[in-house]
């Protein structure tokens, strides 16, 4: 057998199903059994009837999949697949800010540790939070965290002055500008897709700000033929396959010696550590059961509103 006849062997055998972010290698997102943005892959692990979730992403993408589903085996291929904005906000440092100013609600993006959602009223992804925001009073006090730049723009859309905790995403941060334009100048009748983590004056620039599926989605639907795309370039193995004749264009980071902005964690993700983590039935993510109890009720919430909204 080649490796992926004994991945889907091995996942058969054990009753798994194995899930995958958008921005993990093209080989990860083929074999898995559903690919999506954080908003999906928590939607799909909350109704799974699967044993065992092979989450391939980042470690709070397993986290979140395992305070969702606390019974089942969550495991991913690789235990150092971190997350540079999820490390910017340790949960000691998140609670004094929370003490720090009373009174406020609390709305933590997903991209956070179990023990970040704990201290959180209701979890959003880049797919629902405008709307999550808004289903508060406009005069609610609100903190926002980890990313400074997904809040400020939320800020701008919503007329918010939500207070913004110092964090952001390595990838998202990096993104040139001047390579932006200049890549305007070659395509100029190509559309330009941002992520809402992106720094504003990328933001500005863009014909479409979203999340990673309303970024494919608004790619698939257009009359575009031609696309920067300003995220991680992972996004571009799935646009790909949607949109064949059509031409999709990494922005460059600022690193003169990058063509693309890639995140080293998520494609820590290979065919041979899915299938080691497979026969090993390791490595397990784990969380300590308090905090379990804890950060569910704001996934949880997240979950309904989007449901209810409709997303």
């Amino acid at each position: 057998m080649d490796i992926k006849e004994e991945i889907l062997k091995l996942k058969k055998e054990r009753n798994a199903v194995i899930m995958a972010h958008y921005y993990t290698n093209g080989e990860i997102q083929d074999i898995a059994d559903c690919i999506g943005d954080s908003l999906y892959l928590a939607q799909q692990a909350a109704k799974t009837d699967a044993d065992v979730i092979v989450l391939c992403g980042v470690h709070f993408m397993g986290e979140t999949a395992k305070v969702l589903c606390p019974n089942k085996t969550v495991l991913v291929p690789d235990m150092n697949a971190g997350c540079s904005l999820a490390d910017s906000c340790k949960a000691s440092d998140f609670a004094r800010f929370i003490q720090e100013h009373p009174g406020y609600k609390v709305i933590s993006y997903v991209n956070t540790t179990a023990a970040v959602k704990a201290l959180t009223d209701v979890v959003v992804t880049s797919s629902n939070a405008i709307q999550i925001v808004e289903s508060f009073p406009k005069d609610e006090k609100i903190i926002f965290g980890p990313d400074h730049n997904l809040g400020n723009y939320i800020n701008s859309v919503t007329g918010r002055n939500m207070l913004l905790w110092n964090g952001s995403c390595h990838v998202h941060e990096q993104f040139s500008l001047s390579k932006l334009k200049a890549l305007k100048e070659i395509y100029p009748n190509a559309k330009v897709l941002v992520h809402p983590e992106c720094k504003g004056s990328i933001v500005e620039l863009a014909d479409k700000v979203g999340s990673t599926a309303a970024l494919l989605n608004y790619s698939i639907k257009s009359d575009a033929t031609e696309f920067l795309v300003a995220t991680e370039s992972g996004i571009l193995h799935e646009m790909k396959k949607k949109a064949p004749n059509k031409v999709f264009i990494p922005v460059p980071p600022d690193d003169s010696k990058s063509a693309c902005n890639s995140c080293s964690y998520m494609k820590l993700n290979t065919l041979e550590n899915l299938l080691a983590c497979l026969k090993n039935n390791a490595p397990k993510v784990e969380v300590d059961p308090s905090i379990i109890e804890r950060a569910k009720l704001p996934i949880v919430r997240m979950l309904e509103i989007s449901q209810k909204l409709g997303l």
